[in-house]
């Protein structure tokens, strides 16, 4: 008996597509895929988010010195005479990841792909696209929401067949 779903598709091509349906489903908090799709995409969600739960309170607070352009009162840079730009040294706190939050993040992000998300009034443009940090969001958001709970993250929810080929869809999405 196999222990994985094969899904019709070479192992890179099905590995690609998982990534990518677990990428969507941390980002958006619900996919529609077919049902044996979304029992295999379970699996890797549920066991990212256990591993966000274990490791959500393991780093320290350090306070280092950032260097930081100085800005004018309309927000824009600040030159000196020689038209380089003013520099300002400012205190910030950041969070210091412990070895074993840090191994979760690598494991994290050897499976989730780079997100980017795109402005609606930007559409089309380059410029204000930002970079998603789907790890911050399992460790910040998904992993303390899901604290007290053991397991069964997901939820698979039966729509009916796909109009094409009678495909049984489901809506899987974050409990």
């Amino acid at each position: 008996m196999a222990r994985y779903r094969k899904l019709g598709r070479t192992s890179d091509q099905r590995k690609a597509l998982l990534r990518s349906q677990v990428t969507a489903l941390i980002n958006n908090g619900k996919i529609v895929t077919t049902e044996a799709r979304a029992k295999e995409v379970r699996k890797f969600a549920e066991s990212l988010i256990a591993l966000a739960v274990k490791e959500r309170d393991n780093y320290e607070t350090v306070t280092v010195d950032a260097k930081v352009p100085e800005k004018d009162k309309d927000g824009k840079r600040v030159k000196d005479e020689d038209g380089k730009t003013k520099f300002v040294i400012v205190k910030k706190e950041i969070k210091k990841d412990l070895p074993s939050r840090l191994h979760a993040r690598h494991q994290m992000l050897k499976l989730l792909y780079p997100v980017k998300e795109v402005p609606v009034e930007g559409a089309g443009r380059k410029r204000n696209t930002k970079q998603v940090d789907l790890v911050a969001k399992l460790f910040d958001e998904i992993g303390p929401k899901y604290a007290d709970r053991n397991g069964g993250y997901t939820r698979i929810v039966k729509i009916g067949p796909r109009k094409g080929d009678a495909a049984m869809e489901v809506l899987l999405e974050l409990v």
